[in-house]
């Protein structure tokens, strides 16, 4: 993914809402279960670790994208950016 497609994501991620929570017992499986549909339902996610939990923001993202295919995005601070095309109705045009 070239700088260009992923400042284009950044910019489309800005206004989503956070809907994926990591919380004091990390990455579970549900927690991959739960990345995985969303990913494939809007392709473009973000997440946010709580204040509790094991790991970081940066260590949650790359974990997640390894374990669902996903290309990391962004992180800031708590929060965090990861997308995938979805595998059957690809929405967002990557240019």
């Amino acid at each position: 993914m070239t700088g260009k497609q992923r400042a284009q994501l950044r910019a489309m991620a800005n206004g989503l809402e956070t809907i994926l929570y990591i919380g004091k017992d990390g990455i579970t499986e549900g927690t991959v279960k739960e990345a995985y549909d969303a990913l494939e339902a809007r392709e473009l996610i973000k997440g946010c670790v709580q204040q509790g939990a094991p790991l970081d923001a940066r260590e949650a993202l790359e974990t997640l994208c390894e374990k669902t295919g996903a290309e990391p995005i962004q992180h800031i601070g708590r929060r965090f950016v990861m997308y995938r095309p979805s595998r059957e109705n690809p929405k967002i045009i990557v240019e």
